[in-house]
């Protein structure tokens, strides 16, 4: 704290100039490098991020976290193709933090062809409802679906799209007409998704939700409905998530949990 006097008028004005410090962005990347010279498209394989706050990232972001790697690439707010740091995803700065993003990236370079870079496009939004994407409601400031199309479209010309890692459904829990349908709407929504890309074999990567919850049942029934449609849809893996733990708020991983996580969705895109 500096303190400082001043003598304005007779009158004297003491003050003090504190330095505010976010300890959420204190790790924060302080510069993203655009890539001037990107690979050829088929060498970018492309994964796009969708659903809620869990995959939209709420994790503390530790220095590590912010190390890029000339294989990992994701977009700035103006749609540049940039070398990945968390956080990855922009919409609301907020509260973003660490997602799966990185982790995910780092574990699938390790599998896939050295030639091979991996572009993460981020579209999850926090709070929002599988009805609100399926509807292309705007939440938080963001056209859920019509942001997934502009997406989609930088995919294409970056790269070509590979898969999506989904994580939604906390926002669906505490309405029983929600659970009900939510199979239904998993169906209608990743049909439309696959759609949008023009590839109907499309692979789709669902985590489950925590089993941290304050409402473990309405939870419970959800990640059973994922299960359910799992079968369904051939196409579609479910990554297990009861082993990992919250950050303290009983609705978020904290951020050894979507180190994890990220992880094991690469498993299941790997995995033949």
């Amino acid at each position: 704290m500096n303190k400082f006097a001043l003598l304005f008028f007779g009158i004297v004005v003491i003050g003090c100039n504190n330095e505010v410090k976010d300890k959420r962005t204190e790790n924060f990347p302080k510069s993203r490098i655009v890539i001037d010279d990107l690979p050829k498209k088929e060498n970018v394989w492309v994964y796009i991020m969708a659903g809620q706050s869990n995959m939209a990232g709420r994790g503390f972001v530790e220095a590590k976290d912010t190390v890029s790697n000339n294989r990992i690439l994701t977009i700035n707010k103006g749609g540049e193709a940039i070398f990945a740091k968390e956080p990855i995803h922009f919409y609301e700065p907020t509260m973003t933090g660490l997602d799966v993003g990185m982790s995910f990236a780092r574990e699938m370079i390790l599998n896939i062809p050295d030639s091979v870079s991996v572009l993460l496009l981020p579209t999850a939004v926090g709070g929002s409802s599988i009805n609100q994407w399926i509807e292309n409601k705007e939440h938080r400031g963001v056209q859920l679906f019509s942001n997934y199309q502009e997406k989609i479209k930088l995919g294409k010309k970056y790269g070509v799209v590979k898969g999506i890692l989904w994580h939604q459904g906390e926002s669906d829990t505490n309405s029983e007409e929600d659970i009900d349908n939510y199979r239904n709407n998993l169906g209608v929504l990743f049909s439309k998704f696959r759609k949008e890309v023009g590839v109907a074999n499309l692979p789709i990567v669902i985590g489950e939700l925590g089993s941290y919850s304050n409402n473990p049942e309405g939870w419970t029934r959800i990640n059973n409905e994922i299960y359910k449609y799992s079968e369904i849809d051939t196409l579609v893996k479910v990554v297990s998530t009861k082993d990992l733990i919250d950050k303290g708020d009983n609705l978020h991983f904290n951020s050894k949990s979507l180190r994890i996580l990220g992880r094991r969705y690469a498993a299941k895109v790997i995995q033949k």
